[in-house]
């Protein structure tokens, strides 16, 4: 099975390099979309560095080591199952040890994305997520929502950033902007109406941005 080879290659990918692997890995494969979910991921010297109170640092060694890793994974992801990787993106929850590896492929898989739940209100949910990114920032765009599976939800949202951000992005600060827009955005999803709209509770929210194109992603774990 494909998701479990990929799994399989992400783990000791990691192990590799961090020095200690993920407890769990979870793939899901889906339209244009991979979705590497990792549980009980931490290094010895990550939790070392989080007792002193230094999450930023273990954010940006993670994030230089995942850039030197994304050429890595890309080939082998095409090896594994003739993917062709447009982009890779990365969360991290390190408070609880978990994370997400987020791709995008060039082309759709054999796998469609699921279709709505009868009983969720999709018109309401598209309505929330506006809301929430306009408190943020500014209503989209556009913005299209797919249930990869039953407990994954991919929000795309495009044209997003203000004249500001987009100066900011322009200076070169853009790990800065990152870290302040994933603490805002996620505060404000777990305060919107979304779980009630869904009818379930979101376990783990993942953000990303594509700077260049003006394009963000929202990755919602429902319960399961």
């Amino acid at each position: 099975m494909i998701q479990k080879e990929i799994g399989s290659y992400i783990s000791t990918l990691l192990r590799n390099y961090f020095g200690k692997g993920p407890l769990s890995v979870y793939v899901t494969v889906a339209d244009r979309y991979i979705t590497i979910h990792l549980r009980g991921f931490l290094s010895q010297t990550e939790k070392i560095l989080l007792k002193q109170q230094e999450i930023k640092r273990v954010l940006e060694i993670r994030n230089l080591l995942m850039k030197d890793l994304k050429p890595e994974i890309k080939l082998h992801l095409y090896k594994i199952g003739q993917f062709s990787v447009s982009e890779i993106y990365t969360d991290w929850n390190v408070d609880d040890q978990t994370g997400l590896i987020f791709v995008i492929l060039k082309e759709k898989t054999k796998q469609p994305a699921l279709p709505w739940p009868a009983k969720v209100d999709e018109s309401a949910v598209y309505r929330e997520v506006m809301v929430s990114s306009e408190i943020a920032q500014k209503v989209p765009d556009s913005i299209n929502i797919s249930w990869l599976n039953n407990r994954t939800i991919l929000i795309k949202r495009s044209g997003i950033f203000m004249k500001i951000e987009t100066e900011l992005i322009e200076d070169g600060y853009i790990e800065q902007l990152k870290q302040a827009k994933r603490r805002l955005e996620k505060k404000l999803l777990k305060q919107s109406a979304l779980e009630e709209l869904l009818r379930r509770e979101i376990e783990e929210i993942y953000l990303d941005w594509n700077f260049k194109e003006d394009e963000g992603y929202i990755i919602l774990l429902m319960e399961s």
